[in-house]
C-alpha cells in the first residue's frame, strides 16, 4: 500500500510523534534530554517553525508545531534527527538506527482540538505513571503553561491565549483543564488521527480558507455508489 503524503494545511498546527526503534530508549540521562532540546530549539529557529507544546519521554517525543510552509516540520525533524542520532550513538557507543521509522504527524483543527492536543502532549508522563502531576516532569512545556517557569522558545497558539487576559488567568484556566483531563473519546480520537496521519477535526471550509494538501480522512469502506461514481 502506498504511503500517504504528509498532510499540511497552511497555518494549522501539527501534532508530531517520534518513537525509539522497538520502543528502545532515546534518552538515557539528563545530558541527552538537554542536548535534544538545544538542537530542537536551533532547528525551530532555522526552519521558521513555532513550538506550542512538547514532551520528551524516555522512548518517544511529542511536539505540537506550526510551520510557515509545507516543508517546515519535515526540515525540523530531519535536522534534529541527523544531529541527535549521530551524537547519541557516539556518546553511548552504539550503532544503527535510533528511530522507529519516519515520524508520525497529524494536522490539528484549532477550534475544537488544539487545547486537547496540548493536554494530550503534556499529560503523557502522568498517563505513563512517571509522575502524579505534569508539572513534575521537567522535560515538557507543562511547567511553563502552569506557571512554574518561563520558556522563551514556546510560542503559544491563539487558542491558548484565549484562556485568559493575563498569564495568571491563562495558567489557572489551563490548570483546571489539566485537572479535568481528557475524555476516553478524545484520547482515542487523538491517538487514531496521530497514528493514521488523518486530520484531527475538520478542515477549514469557509471561502478563501487554505486547502489541505490531500484528503483529510479515509474513504468510506465498500464500493462507491453509482451516483458518486458518476460525479
Amino acid at each position: 500500500m502506498a504511503r500517504l503524503a504528509r498532510l499540511y494545511v497552511p497555518g494549522l498546527p501539527q501534532l508530531v510523534t517520534q518513537r525509539g526503534n522497538n520502543r528502545s530508549l532515546i534518552f538515557i540521562d539528563e545530558t541527552d534530554y538537554q542536548q535534544f532540546l538545544a538542537w530542537l530549539r536551533d532547528a525551530l529557529k532555522e526552519c521558521d517553525v513555532a513550538l506550542h507544546a512538547y514532551v520528551l519521554m524516555p522512548d518517544h517525543v511529542h511536539l505540537l508545531l506550526t510551520a510557515a510552509d509545507a516543508n517546515g516540520v519535515s526540515r525540523v525533524m530531519q535536522r534534529l534527527g541527523r544531529r541527535y542520532v549521530r551524537w547519541f550513538n557516539d556518546r553511548h557507543r552504539r550503532t544503527g538506527t535510533l528511530w522507529e521509522g519516519r515520524y508520525r504527524s497529524t494536522v490539528v483543527e484549532p477550534g475544537r482540538w488544539l487545547l486537547p492536543a496540548y493536554r494530550y502532549v503534556e499529560m503523557n508522563p502522568v498517563r505513563a505513571g512517571l509522575v502524579p502531576d505534569p508539572a513534575f516532569w521537567i522535560w515538557s512545556s507543562a511547567r511553563a503553561h502552569l506557571g512554574h517557569e518561563s520558556d522563551p522558545y514556546l510560542t503559544d497558539h491563539a487558542s491558548f491565549w484565549a484562556l485568559g487576559n493575563t498569564p495568571f488567568d491563562r495558567q489557572a484556566a489551563y490548570r483546571r483543564s489539566i485537572e479535568s483531563g481528557l475524555t476516553a473519546e478524545d484520547l482515542q480520537a487523538i491517538r487514531f488521527a496521530a497514528h493514521r496521519a488523518w486530520m484531527l477535526g475538520d478542515a477549514p471550509d469557509e471561502p478563501g480558507d487554505p486547502a489541505p494538501s490531500r484528503r483529510i480522512r479515509p474513504l468510506p469502506k465498500g464500493r462507491p455508489s453509482k451516483r458518486v461514481a458518476a460525479e
